[in-house]
């Protein structure tokens, strides 16, 4: 177990500096700078020069590199350009804003999808069964995007939910709790919905595998009670399919996070990597492309210890 979690963790570190080294190449190779796309039209040519010089903007793309390379492996992931605040500063607030809101989705998710997928799995008809497949298929046919704006148009014509931010100006009665609470339905419920549906299919598909095979209809052979065996004794196995994808399914949740919380003005890392890149902040770009990395492989390393627990096989 100590090697196998050592290369998952190898895996994680490799994974993180390429994508935060990808993001800053590609962020300085596209046209403009951080200069000219906040005061390019305001300043003269000799201003822009000093400026690209304050910001370390007229080094090469090489030299550039170099610095911030050397600099990251001493935790400084440079300065944001757009907030004038160190990166390790503005990220580790942003990201966990996306925690907060990416776990209450997956939790949502597991809590509804995999009981729904058992169900829909274990029985061969029926309208309970007819009602989950048809849920499903409309909940995965929408992707977070689509759900989130349905989610917010309905929020804002009842009034009974706020439709935006993660605060609210004057906390209501029940306290800060209740009001994250209350700000937490719309954009959790936009990406753990169809998240749902995506377990719920896989669940069921597993689950119908299991039931067919033989030690479980040699457990109903014996009179023993069908939830019974179903939940006890044909859950387990079944879930394998559903631990094995838990990886990708939170690197779903990181991409359908960003997209809901610019919809929502949830202030996690995807409004800061959307206010990042129009500014052109080259340093934050690489900060939160490396903490969404490592977001997916947090989320990878966990899918393959779940996995691991349930199937000693996966660990080879």
């Amino acid at each position: 177990m100590t090697k196998y979690l050592a290369r998952r963790l190898a895996f994680a570190v490799f994974l993180v500096i390429a994508v935060s080294s990808a993001s800053l190449v590609l962020a300085r190779l596209a046209p403009g700078d951080f200069v000219t796309a906040s005061q390019g039209g305001q300043m003269s040519r000799e201003a822009m020069e000093r400026a690209r010089a304050q910001y370390g903007l007229n080094k090469s793309l090489g030299a550039q590199y170099v610095d911030w390379i050397v600099a990251a492996a001493h935790l400084d992931f440079g300065q944001s350009l757009l907030y004038d605040r160190p990166v390790r500063d503005l990220i580790p607030e942003r990201a966990a804003n996306t925690a907060i809101l990416a776990l209450t989705a997956i939790v949502l998710a597991t809590l509804v999808g995999l009981p729904l997928g058992v169900i829909s799995g274990s029985r061969r008809g029926g309208a309970v069964v007819g009602a989950i497949r048809s849920a499903s298929l409309v909940l995965l046919s929408m992707p977070p995007l689509l759900t989130s704006l349905f989610l917010v148009f309905l929020a804002a014509r009842s009034g009974w939910l706020p439709v935006a931010g993660m605060r609210s100006a004057q906390l209501p009665a029940g306290g800060a709790l209740l009001d994250l609470i209350r700000h937490l339905v719309v954009p959790a419920a936009a990406i753990g919905l169809p998240l749902a549906a995506m377990l719920e299919r896989v669940q069921a598909q597993a689950m119908r595998e299991v039931v067919d095979q033989p030690f479980v209809l040699a457990t109903l052979a014996r009179g023993v009670p069908r939830a019974r065996v179903v939940w006890r004794d044909a859950l387990k196995p079944a879930l394998r399919p559903v631990a094995s994808v838990y990886g990708l399914i939170i690197g779903t949740l990181l991409s359908g996070s960003f997209a809901v919380e610019v919809i929502t003005a949830w202030p996690g890392l995807g409004n800061l990597m959307l206010n990042a890149l129009r500014a052109r902040d080259v340093y934050l770009v690489a900060g939160c492309a490396g903490a969404g990395a490592m977001f997916l492989a947090i989320g990878t390393l966990v899918s393959d210890l779940a996995l691991g627990l349930v199937d000693p096989r996966g660990r080879a």
